[in-house]
């Protein structure tokens, strides 16, 4: 299998409500809304990622190494030891735009060409280290995954819904459009150990659950006049739902690695081993028919220390 496109640059985005607010019963919140950062529901949240570490369903994941914090409390050096999967869509662009022009909401489905399944594989712990003041770096620049296959919107147009989360506050202008730009895809993530005779499936959820929609995550993409190029990819953020069979990464089911979640036999994870493939797969449910993306799989490689 090949990527499927040349990409250029890649934008990740965190659009669902129920990632951005998970555990916020645990963190001290009243609500969801007082767990989100103030802009969360003012504007799509991104981070600009690494294109060049995207690679296609099969490619084995190498463990990555980096800084983070002993439980002294001091930066120590050594390989991830809370690697995650991130259960996630992404869509490709297709035509251009021009720098310094921004691409206007209703037109924005020109610039949309198709969808594919995302993995953005996680090292939390180099992730909790590094993250503050400008985000992450490191534990997420070492390998995402995508689907082979690219579904394109036309072939999606029949699933297109409405948004089922009311946007409150209303967003700003530039972000406001009236058509049902959703879209209903049915989501699995599931583990299967080298010790394993079967994979076992830890999450169902939906991309229809996702606040903001893929419009508004290249309206506001754009509305610096940052110009589009065909072949970006735009990852939506991890796909979690309002159940907790919807938690669609590991971090989300194991509290950040507080409690072990089962994957049957006996096997326990809280977070990702040397030897496990993580295989998500999606598919849109019409009457009598499906339309499926494959299936977005991984395994993960002992990491590669430094002599």
């Amino acid at each position: 299998m090949h990527l499927p496109a040349h990409i250029g640059d890649f934008t990740d985005f965190f659009s669902s409500l129920y990632h951005a607010s998970s555990g916020w019963n645990r963190r001290g919140a009243a609500n969801r809304d007082e767990a989100l950062y103030p802009n969360w529901k003012q504007m799509p949240v991104a981070y600009h990622s690494r294109a060049s570490s995207v690679v296609v369903s099969g490619t084995p994941v190498r463990r990555p190494c980096g800084q983070m914090i002993s439980y002294q409390g001091k930066p120590v050096f050594g390989s991830c030891q809370s690697l995650d999967f991130e259960l996630e869509m992404a869509f490709f662009t297709g035509p251009e735009s021009k720098l310094g022009e921004p691409v206007d909401i209703n037109t924005a489905h020109h610039h949309i060409f198709g969808m594919v399944i995302l993995n953005d594989w996680s090292a939390r712990d180099i992730q909790g280290w590094e993250m503050r003041p400008l985000g992450p770096f490191l534990a997420k620049n070492f390998c995402s995954t995508i689907s082979p296959w690219v579904v394109t919107m036309e072939a999606l147009a029949p699933f297109l819904v409405a948004n089922p989360v009311t946007q409150s506050p209303t967003p700003l202008p530039y972000l406001q459009h009236n058509d049902d730009y959703n879209v209903d895809i049915h989501l699995t993530a599931a583990i299967k150990g080298e010790d394993m005779q079967s994979p076992a499936i830890l999450t169902r959820t939906n991309y229809k659950h996702m606040y903001w929609t893929m419009k508004q995550q290249l309206a506001h993409h754009t509305i610096s006049g940052c110009n589009l190029n065909p072949g970006d990819l735009m990852g939506s953020g991890t796909v979690s739902g309002p159940t907790e069979e919807s938690e669609a990464c590991l971090s989300e089911k194991t509290w950040r690695g507080a409690r072990e979640i089962s994957l049957g036999n006996g096997i326990q994870r809280c977070f990702l081993e040397d030897g496990d493939e993580v295989i998500l797969s999606g598919c849109c449910q019409g009457d009598g028919y499906c339309v499926g993306f494959g299936e977005c799989t991984g395994k993960v490689l002992p990491a590669n220390l430094p002599r």
